[in-house]
């Protein structure tokens, strides 16, 4: 019995053999066309699952690709997002410099606030320029707001200010109505936002109002005069009746200017014009962000126009699928 039908499932095999290799034999002598049909008939029917589990493999992988695409390029805008308000005030304050530096009649080096690699003191900074661009000690060094310090110490490279906040500082100044006459050193009472300076030296009988800009004098031959040291907010203490202390609030604030200038030379006239007040810098500001505001409605007209312009191209061109104008058709057809 198994002999028989061993027998039997070899000449099923032979006829299974000898039908796919007519198959086979037809199929490669055929027409094209035949190969085409017989291939698409049997996509449609016996290969169709395949053919789907091939179709959806081939989506999840695409998506999957897509999927990390979207979240890398998310992570990315979430990442530049965190330092896009640090670098528009970065940008703001390199543009004031820059306005501050065109206003200037004075030499001048512009300087880097560096990252100090040890510990100091926090009241000193680390600058990029050294006695190769021309910096020297006491050279002063100031903000687009007004006074940040003065040079300590010079390297070939680098230089090292010495801040307002330091407690050796000191500089002689006169508030803008030239009513009064002092010395600007650190607070020692008040340290906060409104009083790290005060205003010493002020006569009892000068009284200075609340607000008052208090400049350098220009006295002692280190500080031009003209520079904005701080502004008057209230009286400190008063010393027997002779002498009025006044507390200021700081012009500059040295802990966030990353960019300074360094200026340099013997003889610094007076720069009180190089150092608008508070109004017109906001003035200054206003008609900066009117001339932004007007070159972006003028950039956007004008894409509003080439938008237009390519719309109206292709609706009147057959070849980008519009339909040509009433005139174009009758010169074509007025053609012999």
């Amino acid at each position: 019995m198994s002999s028989i039908s061993d027998r039997r499932y070899t000449r099923r095999d032979t006829v299974l053999f000898i039908l796919c290799l007519g198959l086979s034999i037809v199929t490669l002598f055929s027409p094209v066309s035949w190969s085409y049909s017989i291939a698409d008939t049997l996509r449609r029917t016996v290969l169709s699952p395949l053919v789907w589990l091939q179709t959806r493999a081939e989506e999840g992988r695409t998506s999957r690709v897509r999927f990390r695409i979207l979240t890398a390029q998310r992570d990315s805008a979430a990442y530049l997002a965190q330092f896009l308000p640090s670098l528009r005030a970065e940008n703001e304050r390199l543009r004031q410099l820059l306005k501050l530096s065109h206003r200037l009649t004075a030499s001048y080096v512009p300087a880097e606030v560096l990252h100090q690699p040890h510990a100091t003191d926090g009241r000193t900074l680390l600058l990029s320029a050294g006695s190769r661009q021309g910096v020297a000690p006491f050279n002063p060094v100031v903000a687009p707001e007004g006074l940040v310090g003065v040079i300590l110490s010079v390297s070939p490279r680098s230089s090292i200010a010495m801040s307002w906040a330091h407690p050796e500082f000191r500089v002689s100044a006169f508030t803008v109505g030239g009513n009064a006459l002092g010395v600007v050193a650190p607070s020692a009472e008040d340290r906060s936002e409104d009083g790290a300076l005060e205003l010493r030296g002020v006569p009892y009988r000068d009284s200075i109002p609340l607000g008052t800009l208090v400049l350098s004098s220009g006295l002692g031959g280190v500080f031009p005069k003209g520079i904005p040291v701080g502004t008057v907010t209230g009286t400190l203490r008063e010393e027997a009746g002779w002498e009025r202390v006044y507390r200021l609030r700081p012009a500059a604030n040295p802990g966030s200017a990353a960019h300074v200038l360094i200026l340099v030379g013997t003889r610094t006239p007076d720069l009180a014009s190089a150092f608008p007040t508070d109004s017109q810098l906001e003035a200054m500001r206003v008609d900066s962000i009117t001339r932004v505001q007007r070159a972006d409605s003028l950039a956007q007209a004008a894409r509003a126009a080439r938008a237009a312009r390519r719309e109206s191209l292709q609706k009147s061109s057959p070849m980008l699928g519009g339909t040509p104008t009433a005139g174009v058709i009758t010169g074509a057809d007025s053609t012999p």
